[in-house]
């Protein structure tokens, strides 16, 4: 599938705000045999006084801004077309829930995409003994991790109302399990907590979502804005794969990845410090327009 992707985040300020730094991660990632960035840019007003891109230890390219005038909004728009490639169908060769330590155990690497990253607690995600409770009924049974990671999906979906006014960005995943209603990053930080309590790696993934449905197909929860799955890791052999709680489904052609982490606090699309007071009203709009 071929997509031209907009964002737009605005950022209004009740008082100018001035000594803004920044860093953004809006851009989606080129991926070996999943997905290609052909051509992107992103535009910063009012244009920034210095601007440097890095990549991260997720190896994420990243754009760090300052501004230091006075200024009433900040708009970041963001333009991309990427490719997206359709993965094979494969098959189960992940390990029952009780091998997995020993598979976790024998991976001797630490780069980005190392399981021991997605074990335990990170930033956002501490341990949760409602959430482990919730987990536990997984815990006895002789399904592999893979056929986990799917059940958790589903059941999240199921049990789980998407209700973009009940949370915010802030909202802790405790709050949201208890409310049982969310929004796409409350889905994705419950289902980590629980898959983690278990003791699989699993992580968040940051993107968008198709916007138009294909033909006789249901537009999917999330598509207004940036998305958010997860990312569970089920074995040496099975590898990462990627699941969708909001939508129970698998992470396919509809997903496009802008950057992996640990929890939101790794693939944040904005993060950064200002001189000002009073509150701010953000905005944000997405496009996907699929072209084949």
């Amino acid at each position: 599938m071929l997509y031209d992707l907009s964002l737009h985040m605005g950022y209004i300020y009740d008082v100018p705000a001035s000594g803004a730094r920044h860093i953004l991660r809006v851009m989606p990632l080129s991926l070996p045999h999943r997905q290609r960035l052909i051509a992107g840019s992103v535009k910063v007003t009012p244009g920034p006084d210095e601007q440097s891109n890095f990549t991260d230890f997720f190896q994420h390219p990243a754009t760090s801004i300052l501004v230091r005038d006075p200024h009433e909004r900040l708009d970041i728009r963001m333009q991309a077309r990427v490719q997206v490639e359709s993965q094979p169908v494969a098959a189960d060769f992940s390990p029952v829930l009780a091998k997995l330590p020993e598979e976790i155990s024998d991976c001797w690497s630490i780069d980005p995409s190392s399981p021991h990253h997605f074990i335990g607690s990170s930033p956002r995600l501490p341990e949760t003994g409602e959430i482990a409770d919730y987990a536990r009924r997984w815990k006895a049974t002789n399904l592999t991790t893979l056929q986990i990671a799917h059940a958790a999906c589903a059941q999240i979906h199921k049990d789980f109302t998407y209700d973009p006014k009940a949370t915010t960005v802030d909202t802790t995943p405790k709050e949201a399990f208890r409310l049982k209603r969310g929004v796409c990053q409350d889905f994705s930080h419950v289902m980590i907590i629980a898959l983690r309590s278990l003791g699989i790696p699993a992580g968040y993934v940051s993107g968008f979502l198709r916007t138009i449905p294909p033909p006789g197909k249901e537009r999917l929860e999330g598509a207004d804005a940036m998305h958010a799955w997860v990312r569970v890791w089920c074995g040496e052999t099975a590898g990462w794969i990627e699941l969708d709680p909001t939508n129970n489904i698998p992470a396919g052609t509809d997903h496009i990845v802008v950057a992996y982490g640990r929890d939101y606090s790794d693939v944040a699309p904005v993060i950064g410090v200002l001189k000002s007071y009073g509150n701010q009203k953000t905005v944000q709009a997405v496009d996907v327009i699929p072209l084949k």
